[in-house]
């Protein structure tokens, strides 16, 4: 099946900030981040949903408040962006059309970004958001750890950070083209390379950025596809066959699996990398934020 026209647009609006970062290389940081927001754009903006800025522990958050939805269920979502670009601006009408779909509410975090903070200040954040909605009252099985790309490696990691603190865990996960392997070893890193709109070999930078001088690629922290998966949640995996990182996706659902976690690994024919960007625009992202909805309903105890 061909993508759908609308869906197409995601991939017209990568190859277009593909082209503009090759035709400026010396692009400073400050401009890559500025051009990685433009993606907020790209989801409608959905229907009755209210926000509010919060602090939520270390790191300022969005509260994203679909006014039908039960407001003791909370995703607590880990925007994309190679741990270097986007923010919970960027990422907080994807996040909101998620909670619509779960009938919960969304924490969307601004956790501290590299190379400023390298590894693990986005843990330290993620993990210290989570503590700071259990000291609201938010039970443990009433939140899912959710994320994108970067975002879905960090909502991976930051439960297996909570485990290994003895911290009760969240209900599910949820990584969308979650960007687990920062070797960048995966199959599809080469088979998919001339499909792909904009991955190429960006995350090899981003990777040293993210990573400091001390952090290491095999830390299964930084690296999930390293970690002992024991006692994980169930987990949802979204991943497109248009997208370098497929594989990453696709290996970390055979360890999961390996390892009794119950899991569910959605490949979407066609799409890019997080093509749920086009939430409320596109049919492929509308019907995956759907899925994921219907996912973690039961999971989060709601009809």
């Amino acid at each position: 099946m061909m993508p759908s026209p609308e869906s197409d647009v995601l991939r017209a609006k990568y190859s277009e900030m593909a082209d503009r970062m090759a035709d400026n290389p010396d692009m400073s940081l400050a401009q890559r981040r500025a051009m990685f927001e433009e993606l907020h754009v790209m989801a409608v903006e959905p229907t009755r949903v209210t926000y509010e800025e919060v602090k939520a522990g270390p790191c300022r958050a969005l509260w994203c408040n679909p006014l039908d939805s039960d407001s003791e269920r909370v995703l607590l979502y880990s925007h994309g962006g190679g741990f270097v670009t986007n923010s919970a601006d960027s990422h907080r009408k994807v996040a909101a059309h998620l909670a619509k779909a779960a009938g919960a509410r969304a924490l969307v975090l601004d956790y501290r970004r590299a190379p400023e903070f390298p590894f693990p200040a986005q843990i330290e954040d993620a993990v210290g958001a989570y503590r700071w909605l259990l000291d609201q009252g938010f039970a443990a099985n009433h939140i899912a750890s959710v994320g994108d790309s970067a975002g879905g490696n960090l909502s991976t990691a930051a439960v297996l950070a909570m485990r290994n603190k003895g911290l009760r865990l969240p209900a599910a996960i949820v990584a969308i083209s979650p960007a687990y392997d920062l070797e960048l070893t995966g199959s599809t890193i080469e088979s998919n390379r001339e499909k792909d709109a904009i991955l190429s070999r960006m995350p090899l930078d981003k990777t040293a950025m993210y990573l400091g001088e001390k952090g290491s690629v095999k830390d299964p922290l930084a690296n999930p596809l390293y970690a002992n998966l024991t006692g994980l949640p169930p987990i949802y995996l979204s991943c497109g066959t248009d997208e370098m990182l497929q594989d990453d996706a696709v290996r970390f659902a055979a360890l999961a699996e390996k390892a009794g976690v119950s899991t569910t690994l959605d490949i979407n024919e066609g799409m890019q990398h997080v093509h749920v960007y086009m939430a409320g625009r596109a049919p492929e992202a509308d019907a995956t934020i759907a899925a994921i909805g219907a996912w973690l309903r039961p999971l989060l105890q709601l009809n």
